[in-house]
């Protein structure tokens, strides 16, 4: 056999042998490996239907969807939901369990006493941290009137922050986000409220209508906002992810 030949055989011999490989290989699930090493996602997120915007269009709130409130809802100076950095939407997440206080009175906020609990058991709240107060709240999701817990008058009654609970975790934690099970983090859902305003106006951003938070632990997950990138938005529906180790 002439070189030119064997070296034209061998040659195709090696293309049948790449070909045959990719061909067995195409056929298999390639295993991507994790960026980080998490056990679970945790989606901390309530499903809307037009059937809940309905519901709550007569409570005059914002919609029942899981949503942030921005810090230029305070002041057109500070961050909107499409300005707020995308360092500040993912961070160590905290979870207080505050059922217990709940349970002797709808209108509860989160308090000193609880954070002192919370470090106690579980060592200083991160700085830089989104912290969310698990009320137990969440069971009353699916119905408007007990949701809102509204009186006779039209107020309603549904658990919040103090003014001092959020003021330290602002100013003494650094946290970045403040969420809860229910309507509004501020008492009543007023935006005339101490913790509305405080924490706006230090550019902690407000997440309302949380999920799942029974699921999530207490310290130890990251949490992922991802907000819709609304250039001029003071609020918008938003997916909530808990990255658990």
């Amino acid at each position: 056999m002439k070189l030119g030949d064997l070296i034209s055989t061998r040659a195709l011999v090696a293309g049948c042998v790449l070909a045959v490989a990719i061909f067995v290989f195409g056929q298999r699930r390639v295993s991507v490996e994790p960026v980080a090493e998490f056990r679970d996602v945790i989606d901390l997120t309530h499903p809307v239907s037009s059937q809940h915007t309905s519901q709550f269009a007569a409570l005059k709130t914002a919609p029942l969807a899981t949503r942030i409130e921005a810090p230029a809802n305070y002041a057109s100076s500070l961050w909107t939901v499409g300005q707020i950095p995308p360092a500040r939407l993912v961070a160590p997440l905290v979870v207080l369990d505050v059922r217990t206080g709940v349970k002797s009175n709808p209108d509860y906020q989160v308090s000193m006493a609880d954070l002192i609990q919370w470090e106690k058991e579980n060592g200083p709240i991160p700085m830089g941290a989104i912290v969310m107060a698990r009320s137990g709240w969440e069971s009353k999701w699916k119905s408007a009137q007990t949701y809102g817990n509204a009186d006779k008058r039209g107020a309603m009654h549904f658990p919040s922050y103090s003014p001092d609970a959020a003021k330290f975790l602002t100013e003494g934690r650094n946290v970045i986000g403040l969420g809860i099970d229910t309507l509004s983090v501020a008492p009543a859902a007023s935006k005339n409220s101490a913790v509305y305003q405080y924490t706006l106006s230090h550019s902690v951003y407000q997440l309302d209508n949380v999920a799942n938070l029974d699921r999530a632990p207490a310290r130890g997950a990251i949490a992922m906002i991802a907000p819709d990138k609304l250039e001029n938005g003071l609020s918008a529906p938003v997916r909530i992810l808990a990255l658990v180790r």
